[in-house]
Formats: structure tokens, sequence, C-alpha cells
């Protein structure tokens, strides 16, 4: 076997369990997909997470609180009615045992609140942790991705919760 062959191989190797892990997420019985943030324009005040999550257990459970090094963060489900987007904040998003939750542009979305002129831009990583009422904490990272396919947060209206 040539030096060359066996070097090739050895990288394959090497590689191959940073491939199978790939960036997801297990805690008790969820597996977190490929969390991700999309970029955000520089004046942008803030910017959206998705996140796929897969129940393989035999009881539903909730995503309670999403916590990262933003002012707020928070979930909001999308709405179009009569040609108008909205969103509605949720204070827990229900996982169904046996059930996968997608948040995806469009629909049930992360709001990471105040970037105050600092962007989220493509390479960047978002570290965070999801919270859930029966599994717990699991720390994840939203890789930034070019915000191609994502929905223009800037032309939603937003329906936020009073605060005291």
């Amino acid at each position: 076997m040539s030096s060359l062959t066996r070097l090739m191989i050895a990288l394959s190797v090497g590689l191959l369990p940073g491939f199978a892990m790939g960036h997801d997420y297990k805690v008790g019985n969820l597996h977190i997909e490929h969390p991700f943030a999309s970029a955000t324009a520089a004046s942008a005040m803030a910017g959206a997470g998705y996140v796929s999550i897969m129940n393989t257990g035999t009881e539903d459970d909730a995503l309670i609180a999403i916590e990262a090094d933003f002012p707020r963060v928070t979930m909001h489900d999308s709405v179009m009615t009569d040609g108008v987007a909205s969103m509605t904040p949720m204070d827990r998003v229900v996982v169904p045992a046996g059930g996968t939750v997608t948040f995806a542009p469009g629909g049930l979305h992360v709001m990471f609140m105040g970037l105050d002129g600092d962007p989220l831009e493509a390479g960047e990583k978002v570290p965070a942790t999801l919270v859930f009422e029966k599994a717990g904490r699991v720390d994840v990272v939203f890789n930034v991705e070019a915000a191609d396919d994502a929905m223009d947060h800037g032309t939603m209206t937003h329906t936020m919760p009073a605060t005291n």
C-alpha cells in the first residue's frame, strides 16, 4: 500500500466521526437537528433561528425556553391572513410523542432580539440553550447561514405580550 493511500485512509477514518455526528444534539428522547439562524441585514434589530426537534419517546414534551446572549430570545409562530404575515409569541411548543416539530421560515421560529447594529453574519455561531419541560436543558449552536430562503421579518407585524 502506498504512503498516499495510507494517508487517505487515515484522513477518512479521522473525519468519519465528525460527519456521523453532524450538527445534531440529543437530550432524553429528543433529537435536535441542524439548528441554524439566518444572516441579517446590518440594520436588523432581530434575527430568526430554526431547528427540527424529533421526539422518539412515548410521552409529549415541550420546548419552554431558549436562552442565548441577546436582550430577548422568544419563540413565535408566523401566520398568513389575507396576504398579511403576522407573528404570535409562543410560551411553549409541544413536541408530540413519536412526532417532529420543525421551526422553519414562514412558520415556527426563534427570535434573537436586540441585535442593535451587530447583525448575524453567515459563518457566525450562536450558542444557545434549549429548555424542555421534561427532557431538561441542552446546549446547542445555531450556525448562521445566508438568508436566501428565509422570510423577511421586516415585513411582518409583531404581536408582543405586555411587559410589567
